[in-house]
């Protein structure tokens, strides 16, 4: 787990959810890949992070939470949530034009404590 140092007063949920986006994709960078669609949408649906590491692609749903109330933020993605990830690959795929392609379905758990610096855990092949 990496620890960030990035501080600051969250807002809202959703400002709270953008800043994770924004350091999940700051973390993919620094491994060395290449973000190519962030917060990808279509009628079924949004994909946070499409990257990749110039073999496979790597679909990344990133949650962030602030404390323990609603559990750890891994455990968000149900088994729901991970059937219409897969879906909505199929889609980024089709309209990118994409014929085939390795593809690996990673988890960005966060965890950003008010007036605290971030916990980056990234799960590969979490589904």
């Amino acid at each position: 787990m990496a620890r960030c140092a990035q501080r600051g007063s969250h807002g809202s949920r959703l400002a709270l959810g953008r800043r994770g986006e924004d350091l999940a994709a700051e973390h993919l960078r620094q491994r060395g890949l290449v973000v190519l669609s962030r917060n990808w949408r279509c009628r079924e649906g949004e994909l946070d992070l499409v990257a990749t590491d110039g073999r496979t692609l790597i679909v990344c749903e990133v949650k962030t939470r602030s404390g323990p109330a609603y559990g750890q933020p891994a455990e968000a993605v149900t088994a729901d949530k991970r059937s219409r990830i897969r879906r909505l690959a199929g889609r980024w795929l089709t309209d990118h034009r994409v014929a085939w392609c390795e593809i690996r379905f990673d988890v960005i758990a966060i965890d950003w404590p008010p007036g605290g610096g971030a916990f980056v855990r990234h799960i590969e092949g979490a589904f």
